[in-house]
């Protein structure tokens, strides 16, 4: 079998990174090329509304470029570049592909299947960072750390923030709702556990753990939490079914003193119904770390509102991930090339 690989990675995913951990998985003697694309300095293809690759999504690079570069190669280890049905049909080669994200939506996978090209993904790589990030957001909230800092920052000193009518509350004293028990939602269930808050968990497909239903975890429907939860935050693949699912009514069920959190996927919120909900005090405020479009338009109407925090789709970007995320793509790449079984077969 050929051990001709093709490293597609980026200023996040440093093929360097890639090389080191499989060159240390598989040993020398194995033929690597690299080549590093310049996200996050430039944008990817988003595709959430609307792609040019046959409804590939969260990609980048010129199909053509990407294709001539991985050639006669066998494997490719990729973060974003992209893989269409009609990219496979150029090449004949490559039968394995890697993908360090925890889901491969920048590859055709009927297409992959068809021409017998395993796919493997790095599931859970940047839960940690996640579920860290998501509590940062939660408290920057709750205590108002944005509030405060922005008001500071425009020359206004709001000692009203320690009233007991507008100050924060602590977690302890809340009822914090988690949509989606996957890798992320569980991670942020364990870490919300020492604030000694009420915690609820909306996932139809999944069971929580024994240990969180002894921990006093409740397993609610999605309508429960909403009308319950003092924070909402979301830990949710983007499905048919949960595209702008948090929208209109459901921003009507939650309490009006509530927090939404998104740290997830742009298109599970409907942020034409959230600005209007933020707009007219139907809700406290809200955290996004994502957005249906990226780059956010510069006029933007949510970026105007006081009450919302709007970061850069960083919340998975740690070192960690980038060091965890390259370990699990090297060990299924020595895993296909002893012949053993894939860990994470998409």
């Amino acid at each position: 079998m050929s051990k001709s690989i093709a490293v597609i990675g980026d200023r996040f995913m440093l093929p360097s990174i890639f090389v080191e951990k499989i060159t240390a998985a598989c040993g020398n003697g194995i033929d690597i090329r690299t080549l590093e694309q310049p996200w996050p300095d430039e944008p990817m293809e988003h595709g959430y509304a609307g792609s040019k690759l046959d409804g590939l999504k969260e990609f980048m690079g010129d199909p053509d470029e990407v294709v001539s570069f991985i050639g006669d190669a066998s494997l490719l280890v990729t973060h974003l570049a992209p893989v269409s049905r009609a990219m496979l049909e150029r090449l004949p080669n490559l039968k394995f592909i890697a993908v360090s994200r925890g889901g491969p939506v920048n590859i055709d996978m009927q297409a992959a299947s068809d021409h017998k090209v395993l796919v493997v993904n790095t599931p859970g790589r940047n839960a940690s960072a996640v579920a860290e990030f998501t509590i940062g957001a939660i408290l920057a909230e709750t205590r108002l750390i944005r509030s405060g800092h922005e008001s500071l920052r425009g020359g206004e000193w709001r000692g009203d923030l320690y009233r007991a009518d507008r100050t924060g509350r602590e977690l302890g004293e809340m009822t914090i709702g988690i949509v989606g028990y996957g890798a992320i939602g569980s991670r942020v269930v364990k870490l919300l556990k020492a604030f000694g808050c009420k915690i609820i968990v909306a996932d139809p497909y999944v069971q929580i753990s024994a240990q969180d239903r002894n921990d006093g975890v409740e397993h609610v429907a999605l309508a429960d939490l909403l009308t319950r939860a003092d924070v909402v935050t979301l830990h949710a693949r983007v499905t048919a079914e949960t595209t702008g699912f948090i929208g209109h009514d459901a921003l009507a069920a939650m309490k009006k003193d509530a927090f939404l959190i998104n740290t997830a996927r742009g298109p599970l919120v409907d942020y034409k119904a959230l600005h209007e909900a933020l707009s007219a005090g139907r809700l406290a405020g809200a955290t996004l770390d994502t957005f249906a479009v990226e780059p956010v338009p510069p006029d933007w109407p949510l970026l105007q509102l006081r009450n919302v925090t709007l970061t850069p789709h960083i919340a998975g970007a740690s070192v960690r991930t980038v060091t965890v995320a390259a370990d699990q793509a090297a060990e299924e790449v020595r895993r296909y090339l002893a012949g053993e079984p894939p860990l994470n077969p998409c």
